[in-house]
C-alpha cells in the first residue's frame, strides 16, 4: 500500500476534480500493474494498472488508495466493474470513497463478485495523500497550504521590503516542489505589485506543473493573474483542490483568521533581521489560550542551512 501511496502522489495537483489514486497489481509475489490517476482525472490509476497487467490481473491482488469507483460515467467505465471482469482475486484498498456516488458500493460490487476485500489499509496516510479530495468533500473547498519563510525572529523581509533570499537554494527548491503540487497558488495584491512574482516552477522536468496563479484583491483586476475578492471565494474555483498561499502577510493572515488554512509550511533561516516585516499580522485571536491545541508538527527536516517544518491543523 505504502507503493500505491507513491504512485498516486505523482498525481497530486493534477487530477481535480478527482482524487489523486494509486494501484498496484500483484500476482505471485512479482509486481504486473502500476497505475495512478492521469491529469485531468482520467484515465483512473485501476484502468492503467490493469491494461498494464493484462491476464497477469487473474487471481492477482490489487492495491488501491482509495474504493474503486461505482458509478459509470461518459469519460470512462467504473473501476468496480473493470477489476470483476478482470478477475482479480483480492482488493485491499485504503479508504471508502466519499463521493455519494460511490460510498461503500464499490467494495459492495467487489464482495458480490466474490473478490475478497480488505480495508483500511494505511488509512491515515491515504487520506493525507488525498487531502484535497478529501477537504473538497467534507468542506466544499480546496486543502489549503500556507508557505511562510521567515528569519528566526520571525521576519519576512527588511523594512524597506528586500527579502531576495531569506533561506537558501535547497530551501528555494523545495518550495517551487511544493508548488508544483498544487493546481493554484495564491498571493496578496501588494506582494504582486511589488515583488511581480513569477509564482511558476523552475525544476527541469516539472516546469509544466506551475500552478495557476492567483491574486487576493477586493480592488478589482490585476494585470497577468486571475483575482479572488475573499479568502471564502476559493470554494468556487473549478479544478482546484490543493491551493498553496504564499504571502505575503496579508494574505496569510486573512485566511489564518478564516480559519481555512489546513497545512502550514515554515522555512527558518538562521538570520536576524530586528527591525523588519512580520510574516503575520492580526488573525482574529483573542485569548492566548485559543492559540494552543491547533497545530501538530508533521515533519521537520534541515534543507541545507535552513530548517523546514510542517504543521498540520488540528480539527475535530
Amino acid at each position: 500500500m505504502a507503493a500505491a501511496l507513491a504512485l498516486g502522489a505523482r498525481g497530486r495537483g493534477r487530477t481535480a476534480p478527482n482524487p489523486n489514486v494509486g494501484c498496484l497489481i500483484v500476482n505471485g509475489g512479482r509486481v504486473v500493474g502500476r497505475g495512478w490517476t492521469q491529469p485531468g482525472g482520467r484515465p483512473h490509476a485501476e484502468a492503467l494498472a490493469l491494461a498494464q497487467a493484462g491476464a497477469l490481473a487473474q487471481g492477482a491482488t490489487a492495491y488501491v488508495t482509495l474504493e474503486p469507483c461505482a458509478h459509470e460515467s461518459r469519460r470512462g467505465p467504473a473501476c468496480a466493474g473493470l477489476l470483476v471482469e478482470a478477475g482479480v482475486g483480492r482488493i485491499v484498498a485504503a479508504l471508502t470513497d466519499p463521493d455519494p456516488r460511490t460510498a461503500g458500493r464499490g467494495l459492495a460490487r467487489l464482495r458480490a463478485a466474490g473478490t475478497d476485500v480488505v480495508e483500511n489499509v494505511l488509512a491515515d496516510q491515504a487520506r493525507q495523500s488525498m487531502a484535497g479530495f478529501f477537504t473538497r468533500q467534507a468542506l466544499g473547498r480546496p486543502t489549503v497550504t500556507l508557505k511562510l519563510a521567515t528569519s528566526l525572529d520571525g521576519m519576512i523581509a527588511r523594512a524597506d521590503g528586500e527579502s531576495r533570499w531569506i533561506t537558501g537554494g535547497r530551501a528555494r527548491a523545495h518550495a517551487h516542489l511544493e508548488r508544483s503540487r498544487h493546481e493554484a497558488i495564491l498571493v496578496g495584491r501588494g506582494t504582486w505589485e511589488t515583488d511581480r512574482p513569477k509564482l511558476d516552477v523552475r525544476l527541469s522536468g516539472l516546469e509544466q506543473r506551475s500552478p495557476r496563479i492567483l491574486v487576493l484583491s477586493s480592488q478589482g483586476n490585476v494585470d497577468g493573474a486571475e483575482v479572488i475578492a475573499n479568502v471564502a471565494d476559493i470554494a468556487e474555483l473549478d479544478g482546484v483542490d490543493h491551493l498553496l498561499v504564499e504571502g505575503g502577510a496579508g494574505a496569510a493572515s486573512a485566511f489564518l483568521g478564516a480559519d481555512l488554512v489546513d497545512r502550514l509550511l515554515l522555512y527558518r533561516a538562521p538570520i536576524l533581521i530586528g527591525a523588519g516585516r512580520a510574516a503575520l499580522s492580526d488573525i482574529g485571536l483573542n485569548r492566548l489560550d485559543d492559540a494552543h491545541g491547533r497545530w501538530r508538527l508533521d515533519d521537520a527536516r534541515m534543507l541545507g542551512s535552513d530548517r523546514l517544518e510542517v504543521y498540520q491543523r488540528q480539527r475535530s
